[in-house]
């Protein structure tokens, strides 16, 4: 069964509790926060006070996905807001093991996400040190954008990848994930999906999480 992370970049901001609400009675098995800073990305989300608030209502772990420059600056305080685990961006860290490692010390769980141009030979020797890999399937930013259908060979050529290394980092896939295209990515190797967009402009975002996470491999 595949694993759904909704993000809550999609949701209406001003009804953040009732997401919440929806989400913890939901089939969701973890709870997808990205963290913008209007430099690595080219928009602003939220910080530590709203991160805060999600933690005293939501009853599903929290992955916080790092759109930043330097995380290793922020990792410590985020670390406080019991969060289950953090993932950064390769191509915003200049010495990647290093936080991989920083991030373990800190008691959560290690992901990297990788853009959509950014090849896979990144992550050969810090595979074996991650919890998850995190595949861009849109250019990161914004919410509801188009699933980029190369994204399928690169989760197939990680699987290899993660076979060959001996390792066990799940593969996470996030952006422009729907019912129509879940399928595929889970036959091509996801072991999760993030979804923004398709679960919170449904009608039913409870009824929509567990549709995607009925999806199985062709």
């Amino acid at each position: 069964m595949t694993f759904v992370a909704p993000s809550i970049l999609s949701t209406d901001f001003a009804h953040l509790s009732r997401t919440l609400a929806a989400v913890n009675e939901s089939k969701a098995d973890w709870l997808h926060v990205d963290v913008m800073d209007g430099v690595f990305v080219p928009n602003i989300s939220f910080g530590t006070p709203v991160l805060k608030a999600i933690q005293q209502h939501t009853k599903k772990p929290v992955e916080l996905h790092l759109m930043i420059v330097q995380p290793e600056r922020y990792l410590e305080t985020f670390a406080r807001f019991n969060i289950n685990q953090m993932t950064v961006h390769a191509e915003a860290c200049t010495h990647l093991h290093s936080v991989v490692q920083q991030i373990k010390r800190l008691g959560c769980k290690a992901g990297v996400a990788l853009n959509p141009h950014t090849p896979l030979g990144y992550l050969e020797y810090v595979i074996q040190d991650l919890d998850m890999v995190c595949l861009m399937s849109v250019n990161p930013g914004f919410g509801g954008q188009k699933f980029i259908p190369q994204t399928l060979e690169k989760i197939s050529q990680l699987k290899e990848l993660i076979r060959r290394k001996g390792a066990a980092a799940l593969i996470e896939v996030d952006g422009g994930i729907n019912q129509t295209n879940v399928t595929d990515v889970v036959s091509a190797g996801a072991d999760a999906v993030v979804a923004g967009s398709s679960v919170f402009d449904s009608s039913d975002p409870r009824q929509a999480i567990a549709a995607l996470k009925g999806a199985q491999a062709k």
